[in-house]
């Protein structure tokens, strides 16, 4: 029973912070100024999704927030001069191994 009680509240806890309202954020045909132009959330959304997705299955599932802060300033930087490009081109470009 109290392991129960611990999912239920974990989940209570995750539902809590989540969005008002659900958003669907198509990767593919966002550009670089809808990025900049998004919300907090949005934002940090995409930037994990990016981080993730370059790290690929061979890495390990460590997320070093020195590197992430530095790429995420790199991709904003780099949105910010190039608005009309897509977000997904913008990431090949700052993190494309």
């Amino acid at each position: 029973m109290k392991i129960t009680g611990a999912v239920l509240f974990a989940a209570a806890l995750m539902l809590s912070s989540a969005p008002a309202h659900a958003v669907v954020l198509d990767l593919s045909t966002m550009t670089c100024k809808q990025f900049i132009e998004g919300g907090p959330d949005e934002i940090k959304m995409v930037l994990t999704w990016m981080d993730g997705w370059y790290k690929g299955d061979s890495d390990e599932a460590i997320i070093d927030t020195d590197v992430f802060i530095e790429n995420a300033k790199k991709f904003g930087t780099y949105c910010a001069k190039n608005p009309t490009i897509s977000i997904v081109n913008a990431a090949e470009e700052i993190l494309g191994k």
